[in-house]
Formats: structure tokens, sequence, C-alpha cells
């Protein structure tokens, strides 16, 4: 049965987007048109994902960790763009709150609103649902649209995906198989460490294997590559990054959007993941995975955007072996 025009929010980056992508899945199977709102880190990947009719773009100053000053114009804006949607489905991580935007929904006149909330929502939600800490992400946002009446269908299996019409990058990558390494995070706590990686690519290269680095900077990726690998920091769109990430036959990468953008292509991966967050809910999904790191670490659970221990022990204490052992169990997985 149809149910309208349904919007579908995750307002904040890459990662949790992809992550977000079987509850959209299920959302879109029986409404007659899915609008996600997105944050800005959010968007290019949300643009990628199947079952997505349109993107609104809105910066929150409640979930985005470095938004514009508040503007009231700002605020009616997107309060009247919502007028149009019948249904509304807040998707949000462990930590935040839904309650913010579900009052923005109420005055647009939203008839019905569903969301994961701890806090008393007062009238603001229709559907307040609960689930246990530190399950999946992909887990917890199924289990709301599922609440919600929406469903996957019979053979859809739940692994985040992509939509399959990706640029061809071949003439960025050059021919040939290739590990990919990829460099930084928006939490500088949860990157690959700059030493590591380096140790990493220039033992690929000393083997035999073709490395590609990815990334934003180009300098801190060069630190990497240093003649090792070929660098495309900078040098692609989400949409291409995805089509590099798809021809790896591994990444290497630490807690970041890209490591799910692996997952969503079917690249499997070794997650160098610091535990500021739980890997329960955060590592790669639906892949073949080894994940590293100390997980019983002191910062364990703290969600330090910055490692808060001297010294970073949780990632600085694997080693290069570790890693190549890692590629090494999933190729042969494989």
């Amino acid at each position: 049965m149809s149910t309208g025009t349904v919007l579908v929010a995750r307002l904040d980056s890459m990662g949790d987007m992809l992550l977000s992508g079987p509850a959209i899945r299920a959302v879109a199977r029986t409404a007659e048109r899915v609008v996600v709102l997105a944050g800005p880190r959010g968007e290019p990947a949300a643009n990628l994902l199947p079952g997505v009719d349109e993107t609104f773009v809105w910066c929150s100053p409640w979930i985005d960790p470095d938004p514009p000053a508040i503007d009231r114009d700002d605020v009616a804006r997107l309060v009247e763009r919502l007028t149009d949607m019948d249904e509304a489905v807040i998707l949000t991580s462990f930590h935040q709150s839904p309650l913010p935007l579900a009052l923005l929904l109420r005055l647009a006149g939203v008839k019905r609103i569903s969301a994961i909330s701890d806090d008393y929502p007062g009238s603001l939600l229709d559907l307040r649902h609960r689930v246990e800490q530190a399950i999946p992400e992909v887990d917890r946002a199924l289990s709301l649209v599922e609440a919600a009446g929406f469903r996957l269908g019979p053979k859809d299996h739940g692994d985040l995906a992509v939509l399959p019409s990706l640029p061809d990058t071949r003439k960025l990558t050059g021919p040939g198989d290739y590990i990919a390494v990829h460099v930084g995070a928006d939490a500088p706590a949860r990157e690959l460490p700059i030493t590591l990686g380096a140790e990493v690519a220039a033992s690929l290269s000393d083997r035999g294997d073709r490395v590609v680095v990815t990334g934003s900077d180009r300098c801190r990726a060069e630190a990497v590559a240093q003649g090792h690998g070929l660098n495309l920091a900078g040098r692609t769109s989400t949409a291409e990054l995805a089509d590099v990430l798809r021809r790896a036959r591994v990444l290497v990468v630490g807690n970041t959007g890209p490591a799910h953008l692996a997952a969503a292509v079917g690249t499997p991966v070794v997650s160098l993941f610091a535990p500021v967050v739980p890997a329960s809910a955060w590592a790669p999904h639906g892949v073949a995975r080894r994940v590293l790191g100390d997980q019983e670490a002191p910062c364990a659970g703290t969600r330090s955007r910055v490692c808060p221990i001297p010294g970073h022990p949780c990632l600085n204490g694997v080693t290069t072996q570790d890693v190549l052992n890692a590629i090494k169990e999933l190729e042969g997985a494989g």
C-alpha cells in the first residue's frame, strides 16, 4: 500500500548515510516518493543510494560538528520545504536527539513522525521507538523503519549498496588490480595513522602489489604514498571514489566514510578501528572484514574526536605485519 511522500532524515556524514541505505530501500519499497534530508557531508552519498528520489540538504546545528550560525530565515525555508511531506522517519545515532528536527516537522504539518528516542518526546513523535545500545547501525535504522511499517523486499538482505552506474576510473587508477589505502577521517581519533599507512604502502609495494592511496588531503596522502603508491587524494568525487574502491582487492582504512563506501561496493576492508565508538555498531557492514586495534583501550566509548590518551595506543599498537596478515586473510577468504 502506497504511503505518499516520505522524508527520511539523516543529517550527518558519508558513512552514516551509507549505513542508512537499507532502511531507505525499505521505505522506497512502498512509498510513492522518498525524499532524503541530508547534511552537506552526507549529501554526495545520499545521491548514490538506491531508492532516493530527491535530496534536500540542510546543515543541522545539533548534528554537524562545524555548523554555521543559526539563521531564522534558513530554518523557516527548511520548514516550508518540508510541508509537502506526508510522513517522516528520522534516523539518528544513539547519542543524537531526533527531537529538534521533529519540532520543525511538526511546524511543517507532517502527519506522522517516527524516530528512536530515549528522551520523552511529548507530542513531537507519533512513533517513539526503542532499541538496544551498540547494535549495528544498519539494524538500528531498519528496526525503526520496520516499526513504522516499511520492510525490505524478500530478496533484499540489508547489505549496503550504491547505484550501479558509477563512473569508470581506470584512467585514474591505471591498468591492473591494486590494494587501496585511505588516509584521513572527519575525526582525527578515527583515522589510519600516517606512519603505519606509509609502512604498509611500502611493504605492499616491495612485495609487488600496486597501491592506490585515497583521501581528501593530498599532502597527508603523499606522506603515505611516498613513491610506493599512486596518490589520488583530492582527485575523485564520491562516485569516482566508489569506483576506485570497487576495483580494489582490499581497502585499508580507519573508521571513516570510505570504509562503508567500500562495503557498499563489495570490497573487503581492513578496518583500523579506534574504539571511541563501538565496533559492534560502526564496523564495515556486510563484507569480509578484519577489525584491528585495541577495542578495550581507555578511550573506548568516549566518542572523542581527538584521541584523549597520549600516544593513541589503540591504533599505534597495530603493526605493519598485523595489517599485512589481515590483508592476506581477506584475500584468502575470497
